[in-house]
């Protein structure tokens, strides 16, 4: 293993200077990530409305099954989205491919948020809907692992822990943006205006936001150097990557039982509120917004904490943390804001460690000739079956009076990827960081 680099965490190196092109660029790829989980939160969130909208309304529940089914189907086109569009990275650059995710992004979600409804043209209706998701799936299929991979290029070696918190600072931003700006639309305009059109608002609002990051992503500096792109094929690409497969594997359930939680708790629980538990849309949009504002706040306060530390033994630590932690939402099971709230606020803090570290953790067990490819496989396939289905599970499942079946679930993935993480670091070892 002549090739693995690890790089120093020296206090020296923690505490290096960003240059100016380098921040902007930091700022480009993080709005990409806020942009990203904007729009994933935000259809989430509305499922509820969107669903009677898009298909045949008689049965609501349905309805919002059927909304989140085609949330499901977006993720399912992830890993495709990660295997071209991250071949391309590692042999164009990953600039380019940076500019053609987000320009994906911003034109998909304008076109969801003008595009007729069911009653309007029928089963047309769902089909746009669906080609907008499966566009958008493509499209983010490359975008966190890669802009992970982008932004842990650009730094100075040993600032890993600094790219983890910034990047899912950014991250959460996104979901607390999409939180923020659904329940202001809702308070302004009322539940039944939302149920009508005010639906739309947010997705206007995420599809302006767009092609402002297309704009700032103009000026992104490229990481892959002209010798390495020289010799960069396809071929040499997919060889790295076959050779690496345990450590696509274990990013696979690394970002799978990550994404898992985070839906879970991010649009499966306010989801499960709203069409299960007929709770208040404002004041399931206020819980949803705090627990925003604790991601973002505590992203930030990880991501200090672990620069210049083993992100290794971090991701360890706060992944065994999870398994406990996500049967706190067994507590929620009948009508009641109040329990809502315990629930969501209580799973709260070990999902931002979790949140803050994953994609850093994916970045380093790839080696740079073929990372582009290799984490945005294992990232897509990881979202595409465990993290897009999770909220459709839990809805599912609640429904069928099986809700304990679902941390169990989480539980099993976590353990999982605990397990493939520490066989392909044995196997392979890491690439960033310690």
């Amino acid at each position: 293993m002549t090739d693995i680099v690890v790089k120093n965490g020296s206090e020296s190196a923690r505490k290096s200077r960003l240059s100016p092109e380098i921040r902007r660029g930091l700022l480009g790829l993080g709005l990409g990530n806020t942009l990203e989980w904007y729009d994933w939160m935000v259809f989430g969130l509305l499922s509820a409305f969107i669903g009677p909208k898009f298909f045949p309304s008689q049965d609501p529940t349905a309805a919002t099954l059927n909304a989140l089914a085609v949330f499901a189907v977006g993720f399912a086109f992830r890993p495709l989205g990660g295997v071209l569009l991250g071949t391309f990275a590692d042999r164009i650059g990953r600039r380019k491919v940076m500019l053609w995710s987000i320009m994906m992004m911003a034109i998909t979600t304008l076109v969801i948020a003008f595009s007729p409804t069911y009653q309007q043209i029928g089963g047309a209706a769902g089909m746009i809907l669906l080609v907008c998701r499966v566009i958008q799936g493509i499209s983010t299929g490359v975008e966190a692992p890669l802009s992970t991979s982008h932004a842990v290029e650009l730094v100075p070696e040993g600032r890993e822990g600094f790219v983890a918190g910034i990047i899912s600072f950014f991250v959460n931003f996104g979901i607390l943006f999409a939180s923020l700006v659904s329940y202001l639309t809702s308070l302004v305009l009322s539940g039944a205006v939302m149920a009508d059109w005010g639906w739309r608002v947010p997705f206007v609002v995420g599809a302006i936001f767009g092609f402002v990051v297309v704009y700032l992503r103009r000026t992104l500096p490229e990481t892959m150097k002209p010798e390495e792109l020289a010799q960069s094929t396809s071929k040499s690409v997919w060889s790295g990557v076959g050779k690496h497969w345990l450590s696509v594997l274990a990013i696979t359930f690394v970002v799978g039982a990550a994404q898992a939680y985070n839906y879970a708790w991010n649009t499966g629980l306010p989801t499960a509120a709203r069409s299960g538990f007929k709770e208040d849309a404002t004041a399931v949009f206020a819980l949803t917004t705090i627990l925003g504002v604790v991601l973002v706040i505590g992203s930030l306060v990880v991501g200090r904490l672990s620069d210049g530390k083993s992100i290794s033994k971090w991701f360890l630590i706060t992944r065994a943390l999870a398994i406990p932690s996500v049967f706190l939402m067994l507590m929620y099971v009948r009508p009641g804001i109040a329990g809502f709230a315990a629930v969501l606020l209580g799973g709260s803090v070990v999902l931002v460690l979790n949140m803050t570290l994953y994609n850093v953790v994916t970045s380093s067990l790839m080696p740079k000739s073929c990372r582009g490819a290799g984490t945005a496989l294992g990232y897509g396939i990881g979202v595409a079956l465990f993290g897009g289905t999770a909220s459709y599970l839990l809805v599912w499942l609640q429904s069928l009076h099986m809700s304990w079946m679902f941390p169990v679930y989480v539980a099993v993935l976590s353990l999982l990827s605990i397990l493939f993480y520490v066989l392909a670091r044995r196997k392979n070892g890491i690439f960033i960081g310690k």
